[in-house]
């Protein structure tokens, strides 16, 4: 991720109504794809790794599990490689992937051995954010997106919105990741055009996003159990829908936000923001602080500096694990940490840490 400047001015504008003409509140705009220049159909695929095929435990998703993220590696390869043959089948020329995980996997969530060789794994030497720094005009055609979920709030197996106990809002309306994305490729009229997921995130995309061909992959249960539906029927119907997505994609919509953009970002635990109550020139209210944004770029940068501050609330949860773990010991040599910090600082004698020593030239492949 990348580390951004939260302009004091978004907040101290506060959120506004904007009207659309004639009255009543725009907040987007379809619009046609943009036609294609160079001849060459390119589709991106995003992957995430929560709404796979074959997935209902939620250690399948995350790198710290290494045992059962192996799983969810292979559930995610083969839910790729059947969306990438429909996306060839239906006409695209080249088919490139990018990470929207993030699973702290230095390696590529894919297992590359058993992706699709006519896919390309997207890849850069320096860290970049998979949502803003591709969009490139006139270069992608379409975007599909693999193994998303649904939005915070919404009961899906495991719901969040950028990441855990985050709400985002953009002109009133709350969004899912698939709908970010829709809404930064559309600043150069690029379409999602397919999705998979659960049942919720049907749901969610269904009134933002008619036109995207969505497979639903499993019925949640709650955030942290699902009912997959067979694994073998379903990536067959990846395929195929994946295949009518590209072949109609020009009907498909891009989108875009009406500017100015209204942001809000909504803590739920663990985040929390109750930390801002109070500052001057922050609009907080209940969880929620919002700003106008001139565009959805600069919505986005804003959103991202609140979503550092509300992880604050993340060590309310690491104080109740070490009180568990080793009684009121760790209050103690927490307090005593920090003040050594704040001694050692004054008295010249603390020095940042070195960053780790590189092991050579490293990719990125999206999300970390």
């Amino acid at each position: 991720m990348r580390h951004l400047t939260l302009t004091l001015t978004w907040l101290l504008a506060g959120a506004c109504t904007t009207q659309a003409p004639g009255g009543g509140t725009a907040s987007r705009i379809l619009e046609e794809p943009t036609q294609d220049t160079d001849g060459i159909t390119r589709v991106l695929v995003y992957h995430d790794m929560e709404g796979l095929t074959g997935q209902s435990d939620p250690k399948t998703f995350r790198f710290a599990h290494s045992d059962r993220y192996a799983v969810g590696r292979t559930y995610l390869t083969g839910d790729v490689n059947a969306v990438v043959a429909g996306l060839f089948e239906g006409g695209a020329d080249e088919v490139h992937i990018v990470d929207g995980h993030g699973s702290g996997n230095p390696e590529p969530d894919l297992l590359l051995e058993d992706l699709d060789p006519r896919a390309e794994l997207v890849s850069r030497d320096a860290v970049f954010d998979a949502y803003v720094d591709l969009i490139e005009p006139g270069f992608y055609d379409a975007v599909a997106v693999v193994g998303m979920h649904a939005k915070t709030g919404s009961g899906g197996f495991a719901s969040h919105t950028f990441t855990l106990g985050i709400d985002i809002l953009f002109n009133d309306m709350p969004v899912t990741e698939t709908e970010i994305i829709g809404y930064s490729w559309g600043r150069v009229g690029v379409p999602v055009i397919f999705a998979s997921g659960d049942d919720r995130l049907a749901l969610d995309l269904a009134g933002p996003m008619p036109w995207v061909e969505f497979v639903t992959v499993k019925t949640a249960t709650s955030a942290s159990t699902a009912d997959p539906r067979p694994v073998d029927e379903v990536r067959v119907e990846l395929t195929a829908t994946a295949r009518r997505a590209m072949e109609n994609y020009r009907n498909a919509s891009s989108m875009r936000l009406e500017e100015p953009v209204q942001a809000v970002l909504h803590a739920v635990p663990p985040a929390d923001l109750s930390m801002l109550d109070g500052v001057p020139g922050i609009k907080y209210r209940d969880q929620r602080v919002s700003f106008q944004a001139s565009d959805f770029g600069e919505a986005y940068d804003g959103l991202i500096e609140l979503v550092t501050v509300a992880g604050g609330g993340y060590s309310v949860v690491l104080s109740e694990v070490a009180r568990r773990m080793s009684g009121e010991g760790f209050d103690l040599a927490y307090s005593d940490a920090l003040f050594d910090r704040w001694l050692d600082f004054e008295s010249g004698r603390w020095l940042p840490l070195e960053p780790s020593p590189s092991s050579g030239q490293r990719t990125y492949h999206g999300f970390r």
